[in-house]
C-alpha cells in the first residue's frame, strides 16, 4: 500500500488537478487509440515511482492523461505481463493506481488466439467471461483491507450493461462484434496444437496471456470492467499455422480502428 500511494501521489503532483474517469489498458498492436486522445499529460513508466517497465517491443510504457470523447482517461499504452518476470502484485500494479487515482471504470484490451470456429482473424470478442490459467493471481497473500475483500465474487466480472452497450455501438457502425469467454495462460509461447483442443473443449473462445490479472483487482477494488480482445491469429485445427509477432501486428492494425470506435463511444456514454 505503501508503493501504491507513493507511486499516486507523485502522479497527482505531476499532473495537478487532472482526475481521470475512466482507465483504458492498450494490448498488443492496440496503442493508435492514443490519436483520438487530447493528451494533457504523458509520463513514462520509468519516472514512475514504484512502476514496472514494458519489456515488451510493441509496448510503449507510457501512463497518458487526457481527454477522449470529451472524457478524462488514463490510458496504459502497453502492459505487463507474468511472462516478463513481474510478480502477480507488479502485473496488476497500475490498475491499482488508477483506482486511487479515483477512475470508475476500466476498460481492457488485447491481442488474442481464436478458437471459437466461427471467428475469424481481426474480428473483435467482447469478453463476457473468463477462465484463469495463470500460476497465481494477484490476490493470493495478505488481502489489502484498504484495496477491497478477501473473498471477492466473480461472478459478475465483466459489466453487462457495457457489453450490451457495445454490441448496440457495432450494430449501429454497421461491423460484427463477436462475444465469448477468454482463457489466460502465463506464456510467452503460444500454445500447441493439443493445447488449443484442451482449452476449447474446456470452453475458451479465445486465449491470450494477459488481462485476467488485470480484471481480478479492478473486480477486487470494485471497478466495473469491459474487455474485448483482436483475434490475430486461429487455433482451430484447420487453421492453425506458424505465427510471428508481425503477423499478430498486422491482424491487430486492421482491427484497431474499431476497437478504437467501441471503446471511445462506451466512454462517451459512460
Amino acid at each position: 500500500m505503501q508503493q501504491l500511494h507513493e507511486s499516486t501521489a507523485y502522479i497527482k503532483r505531476v499532473t495537478g488537478d487532472f482526475a481521470p474517469e475512466f482507465g483504458i489498458i492498450l494490448g498488443t498492436g492496440l496503442g493508435a487509440l492514443v490519436n483520438e486522445l487530447e493528451v494533457a499529460h504523458s509520463l513514462p513508466y520509468a519516472e514512475i515511482p514504484n512502476f514496472p517497465v514494458s519489456t515488451v517491443e510493441s509496448h510503449s510504457g507510457i501512463l497518458i492523461f487526457g481527454h477522449l470523447a470529451g472524457r478524462r482517461v488514463v490510458v496504459m499504452q502497453g502492459r505487463f505481463h507474468f511472462y516478463e518476470g513481474y510478480s502477480m502484485e507488479q502485473v496488476v500494479f497500475p490498475v491499482r493506481v488508477m483506482k486511487l487515482l479515483g477512475v470508475k471504470k476500466l476498460f481492457v484490451s488485447n491481442a488474442a488466439g481464436g478458437l471459437n470456429p466461427a471467428f475469424n482473424t481481426s474480428d473483435l470478442m467482447i469478453i463476457t467471461d473468463h477462465i484463469n490459467l495463470q500460476p497465481s493471481n494477484p490476490l493470493i497473500g495478505k488481502n489489502m483491507d484498504e484495496l477491497g475483500p478477501r473473498f471477492p465474487d466473480m461472478s459478475d466480472t465483466y459489466d453487462e450493461q457495457m457489453v450490451r452497450q457495445a454490441m448496440v455501438i457495432a450494430e449501429d457502425a454497421g461491423f460484427t462484434v463477436q462475444e465469448g469467454v477468454y482463457a489466460s495462460v502465463p506464456g510467452p509461447m503460444l500454445e500447441t496444437p493439443a493445447e488449443y483442443r484442451y482449452l476449447s473443449i474446456i470452453g475458451a473462445d479465445a486465449v491470450g496471456m494477459s488481462t485476467v490479472p488485470e480484471v481480478i483487482a479492478a473486480r477486487h477494488m470494485g471497478l466495473p470492467v469491459f474487455a474485448v480482445s483482436v483475434i490475430t491469429d486461429m487455433g482451430t485445427p484447420d487453421r492453425i499455422k506458424k505465427v510471428i509477432l508481425a503477423d499478430i501486428l498486422e491482424a491487430a492494425a486492421i482491427a484497431e480502428p474499431r476497437m478504437t470506435l467501441l471503446i471511445k463511444e462506451l466512454v462517451r456514454n459512460a
